[in-house]
Formats: structure tokens, sequence, C-alpha cells
């Protein structure tokens, strides 16, 4: 979907965001509030290949998606109406280069039972860029070896895990992919 589609069914308002991954720690857009949410229906994962910020095309990284299933915790920004669509064009440059992603709005549980229908960016699992039955030492690998334009495959995992720990929240599946690209990051550079 391109973003004059996009802008059709926009609701009128301030404009809320989901983050999972990166968007928690790095969102790149002005916002005037900030809060815990989540999200049901859907849970992050490490489940698309990165030939850009976290990888080349060479050596593709892994990045994350909001795959159908489960419950996934994250920051919800809300953003001033006025400058919505200042912020939609900054995130379309940044998440729809490769339409990698389906942009919806999902409804998110915000602390002080407060909710909101927010942007997210779920991953399109007919994608060709989209992993799906991979081990973890496969994602492991992809992880390890990922360096792009944003820096290290390794350390967007890492700001992850640390952003998902401020919010209360552990991921064991991912801490144990990104322990294990450490170890295999390690093993690399000791040959």
């Amino acid at each position: 979907m391109d973003l004059a589609e996009f802008l059709t069914i926009v609701p009128r308002g301030d404009l809320w965001v989901f983050g999972y991954g990166s968007l928690m720690w790095a969102p790149e857009f002005d916002y005037v509030e900030r809060r815990i949410g989540r999200v049901h229906g859907y849970h992050r994962a490490l489940c698309i290949l990165s030939s850009r910020y976290r990888g080349t095309p060479e050596k593709p990284g892994l990045v994350m998606g909001l795959c159908r299933g489960g419950s996934c915790w994250g920051m919800a920004f809300r953003i001033h109406a006025a400058h919505a669509k200042e912020a939609l064009d900054a995130l379309w440059k940044r998440e729809m280069l490769n339409k990698v992603y389906v942009p919806k709005f999902v409804p998110v549980s915000l602390k002080e039972t407060k909710r909101a229908h927010a942007l997210a960016f779920v991953a399109d699992s007919t994608h060709k860029l989209y992993v799906g039955e991979l081990d973890l030492p496969g994602r492991a690998r992809l992880v390890a070896q990922g360096i792009g334009q944003r820096g290290r495959c390794v350390d967007y995992i890492r700001n992850t895990l640390d952003h998902m720990r401020d919010l209360g929240v552990r991921d064991p599946h991912l801490s144990r992919i990104l322990d294990a690209a450490l170890g295999l990051s390690t093993k690399e550079t000791a040959e």
C-alpha cells in the first residue's frame, strides 16, 4: 500500500503509532505522548531479511515484524494531528521501501486502562524477504553477519531487548538468538 492510499483510511485527529523493535528506542518523528502498550493478536518475531539497514544483499541481517497470534508489548506514540502527515512520510521512507510490511491500525491497550488504535507495521508473510521456518542457529547466523546502514544486527537485537526490559518484558527466545549470534561473532573473531 502506498502512502497516498493509506492516507485515505487514517482517522482524523491525533495519530498513534505502535513500536515493537527499533521504533521503541529510535522513533525519528515528533510525538506528544509515549506510553507502554500491548497489542493482542500479534507477536514480535525476528522474521524479515534486511539487506539495507541491518545487512547487505550479500550478507543479510534479520529484523523484526509483527506476526499473527499471541500478544506484543511495545511503545505507543501519540503524534499531534498537525504533524501526522510529516511523521507518516518519515515512517513510509523508513519502513515501507521494500513493502515487506502491511500498515494496519491495531487496538493497543495502554497503561492506565486507556485504549487506542495505532498504526503498526505487520510482517507480510507472502513477501520474498519474510523468513518463516528457520531454526535458532539459522536466525543467529543471520543476526551475527548482519551489518548495514544503521549498524550491526546484534546491536539492534540488544537495544530491543534492553528497551523491552525497561518495559518489564522478557523475551527468552530473542535472548537465546542474541546469545547464539554473539557466540558466533566471538568464534569468527578468534579464528
